[in-house]
């Protein structure tokens, strides 16, 4: 079995797993549909909305209902 014999640095090893395109890519973001905030694909937005619906209570969305009933 083949065994190292000296100890690889991080500094070294961090080159060598970056150097030849490894890098993390920046992440993928779109749109939210309804606040038109930009949020992760396929996952609830921060307003509460998934696929155009609305999927969990959030206070902001609570006070826009709010304030349109009173309208």
């Amino acid at each position: 079995m083949a065994v190292p014999k000296k100890k690889v640095s991080r500094s070294r090893r961090n080159m060598r797993r970056f150097a030849s395109g490894n890098r993390l890519d920046v992440p993928t973001t779109v749109t939210c549909p309804s606040c038109h905030e930009p949020k992760r694909p396929h996952c609830v937005c921060a307003c509460g909305f998934y696929n155009n619906k609305q999927v969990l209570n959030t206070r902001k969305v609570a006070r826009q209902v709010k304030q349109a009933e009173t309208n």
